[in-house]
């Protein structure tokens, strides 16, 4: 599957992909906001990571630039104890400039076409931007807080909890009604 927003196109993972991924996750500041990649992230992980089994109802998609494929980060959603998560890298050269929430409103779009009814997500405490962006894609805070394991920190961090219904009377009716999959 792939989705087209104003600026990006979110595409499937090749295998092919993994230098470009290793180039753009193996950076600390970025592996330290994850909680399943390890740190320090080896050609090995990137390796690993492209050859993951594909799920239709659990997509996950590189985010690119539409106009040269660069490599801007990573998005998907996974099937998990707590229904199906949302979750996101941004490579540190992109940070601050609406790639997460362009590309989070496509994937809540292909979530509700796939038929899910809700969405979670989290974020650990020490990273307030990746909250910021919940809040814009419609999130809602639980207001729980929860200790979760980062493989990138080595030890557990608390996260803040959010939920996204994706019920007809929440459809999102902003910007990323312009974007398009096919």
């Amino acid at each position: 599957m792939f989705h087209r927003t104003d600026r990006l196109l979110l595409r499937p993972v090749w295998k092919e992909d993994w230098q470009a991924i290793y180039g753009g996750i193996a950076d600390e500041g970025v592996v330290r906001n994850l909680a399943r990649a390890p740190w320090p992230y080896r050609v090995e992980d990137a390796q690993a990571f492209v050859e993951l089994p594909r799920d239709p109802m659990s997509p996950r998609f590189l985010i690119t630039r539409a106009a040269n494929a660069q490599l801007i980060g990573c998005i998907g959603i996974d099937r998990t104890g707590d229904g199906v998560e949302l979750g996101y890298w941004i490579g540190r050269p992109y940070w601050g400039q609406g790639f997460a929430t362009e590309a989070g409103r496509a994937v809540i779009e292909i979530a509700r076409m796939l038929g899910h009814d809700e969405l979670v997500a989290s974020h650990f405490l020490d990273n307030p931007a990746s909250g910021s962006v919940l809040t814009k894609l419609g999130f809602a805070p639980t207001g729980a807080i929860a200790m979760r394991h980062s493989c990138g920190r080595g030890e557990e961090a608390p996260t803040a909890e959010y939920r996204l219904s994706l019920g007809q009377d929440s459809a999102f009716s902003g910007p990323a009604a312009s974007s398009q999959a096919a």
